[in-house]
């Protein structure tokens, strides 16, 4: 089970339904200390991951809200707000 509050997931060179296995193993892992998912899909290539994840979690029940992260190669799945 993973605690920590920002877990990085590198999603680099996956297709679709490979990064979706990852995300969701992921998910399932997280534990009640897990506050974000962060998703590294890349820019260039990474930006179909992108939408499938923003299509996807957007109605996971675990999920909260998805928003993009400090670059548009990373989008991030938050689980749980911080205050």
């Amino acid at each position: 089970m993973m605690n920590q509050p920002f877990v990085k997931i590198d999603l680099h060179g996956l297709r679709q339904e490979e990064a979706v296995r990852v995300i969701d193993k992921a998910l399932k892992q997280a534990g009640p200390g897990v506050y974000q998912l962060q998703l590294i899909h890349g820019y260039h290539r990474g930006t179909s991951l992108r939408t499938m994840i923003y299509d996807f979690y957007q109605s996971d029940p675990k999920v909260i809200r998805v928003m993009p992260g400090d670059n548009p190669g990373i989008t991030l799945l938050v689980l749980k707000d911080l205050y």
